[in-house]
């Protein structure tokens, strides 16, 4: 093999640009970032796309000054980004709306359409639902939409000029089946389409679908540029397909075999288990996607998770400062974190939901962040940010319980986000979720940048399958591997008891807000 190689990695995820550069073994040799937020306009969660490609120049940039060398040459580069979402295009490649992200929550008709005609669940963030919802409303550019990717799909296009999508990504834009669009489900939407007076074929709007692997396409000089203004960069650059960040997850947490599982944790929380066999009915709370090899996943999806610990901690920070102090924010937070450790068993009688965006799990369409307390107990600090960590992966849980009826068996628990940078206390919350062990790598810190390098790399090598390759890359790395004990567990029962029980007021809080 091979032993100079140099391979990127890059990821827009929700708050963060981020881009790797990691050799042969999978090694990280350089970084840099972009920081980027969300931004409520005209009814839509949105980013500008100005931002993108600004993103990824200030974070190429960044990696290269941190490497200490021009680089000229790479072996291969892959592209990720949040999944889901709705990119129309014209012919001409013109962008016919603002970008609507996964936290989007505005496509309910169109997701119960769409889930009771093709028998399937899709959901409201997924392309194809933004996409019928956009013709219920009578959006005047629906009649000039000629491409639909997601947002790993259109900075691959504008990188390579191809319009593809890795199996993974697109199976968050259309079910997917033999490692295709479901042909069948595709026949059924363009039924409803001709419906609606829409005389299209979905399926040739709809990128072309590719797996880990597979040849997606060169970098162009254009490409080159957006990347590295400087021109220091070579075109001709094989690209992997794009993913989405469900996919990079279950690359940089290795679980990509069946009964394997990851958590992620931080804008967003995720719990993805690869299945063994296919669910025996559909469900609204459950999303069916897929691997970069094409196989089958549970996807539990929430829309909130470390946004409102954030707000909290901003606020203790605020308080701190009118005595002159001034803490270091990532001390604050691991303090407040392992606070957490001294909380009684009934969190002192505290609910939270951090429900900034509405949740579909828990079937509300708005967010409306809220603290419930019983009067009974007299509150502290320990249970308070015990409650909001509990919080922040709670609605986890609903998804859990028609998994747990489904017979979904689940060997190995791999975790990585922020909501784990303090060590062991997120770690011990979701294995008292989950009800099994729970592990970190020391890779989990790269996120889905690293995993969709890892992505990129192994579309430079031959003869081996994924699982394979991954478990090669792992097979040294260090980890930590938390299990909780039985008070824990029954601390967190408590909450989610009162969690689920409270849950209207929850609900009835997001209709008046």
């Amino acid at each position: 093999m091979k032993t100079n190689k140099k391979v990127l990695g890059i990821e827009l995820g929700s708050t963060r640009i981020k881009a790797v550069l990691i050799d042969q073994n999978g090694k990280v040799l350089a970084s840099g970032g972009f920081d980027w937020e969300n931004k409520f306009i005209d009814g839509h969660w949105t980013y500008s796309m100005e931002q993108v490609f600004t993103g990824i120049k200030v974070a190429y940039a960044k990696l290269i000054e941190n490497y200490g060398e021009i680089v000229t040459k790479l072996d291969a580069i892959g592209v990720s980004a949040m999944m889901h979402g709705y990119l129309p295009f014209n012919s001409d490649g013109e962008l016919l709306a603002n970008f609507r992200t996964w936290r989007d929550t505005t496509t309910l008709e169109a997701s119960e359409i769409l889930t009771n005609a093709l028998k399937f669940n899709m959901p409201q963030r997924w392309s194809a639902t933004h996409y019928y919802q956009s013709i219920l409303n009578g959006e005047s550019h629906v009649k000039d939409v000629d491409f639909l990717t997601t947002l790993s799909g259109y900075v691959h296009y504008k990188l390579t000029g191809n319009k593809v999508l890795g199996i993974d990504d697109a199976s968050g834009m259309f079910p997917v089946k033999d490692g295709d669009y479901d042909k069948e489900k595709i026949s059924e939407y363009n039924r409803l389409l001709l419906e609606k007076g829409i005389d299209k074929d979905l399926y040739k709007l709809l990128p072309k679908v590719l797996k880990a692997g597979e040849f997606a396409g060169v970098l162009t000089e254009e490409g080159a540029k957006l990347l590295d203004p400087n021109g220091n960069l070579c075109s001709g650059i094989k690209l992997c397909p794009p993913e989405g960040d469900m996919g990079t997850g279950i690359i940089a947490t290795n679980t990509v075999a069946p009964r394997s599982a990851n958590v992620s944790a931080g804008t967003s929380a995720n719990l993805t288990v690869v299945l063994d066999k296919s669910l025996s009915n559909y469900y609204k709370e459950i999303d069916v996607i897929a691997t970069p090899d094409g196989y089958p996943c549970a996807l539990v999806h929430t829309n909130n998770c470390t946004t409102e610990i954030n707000e909290w901690v901003n606020l203790f920070g605020e308080v701190l400062s009118l005595y002159g102090i001034n803490p270091d924010k990532a001390d604050l937070f691991s303090k407040l974190f392992n606070l957490s450790l001294d909380s009684s068993e009934n969190v002192g009688g505290l609910t939270a939901y951090n429900y900034l965006a509405g949740e579909t799990l828990a079937k509300t369409d708005k967010g409306a962040p809220l603290i419930i307390r019983n009067p009974e107990y007299k509150m502290s600090l320990a249970d308070f940010m015990q409650a909001q960590i509990y919080s922040a992966i709670a609605t986890i849980e609903l998804g859990m319980d028609i998994l747990q009826n489904e017979g979904v068996k689940i060997d190995k628990v791999l975790a990585h986000g922020g909501y784990y940078k303090t060590p062991k206390i997120g770690q011990k919350a979701t294995s008292a979720l989950l009800k099994a062990p729970v592990t970190v790598m020391q890779t989990a810190g790269e996120g889905g940048a690293w995993g969709m390098a890892i992505l990129a790399l192994y579309s430079t090598i031959e003869g081996k399958s994924l699982s394979e390759f991954t478990d090669e890359i792992f097979l040294n790395e260090p980890k930590t591997i938390v299990t909780a004990e039985e008070k824990d567990v029954k601390t967190f029962n408590n909450f989610i008891k009162n969690y689920k029980k409270l849950l209207e007021v929850e609900k009835n809080a997001s209709r008046l807000i």
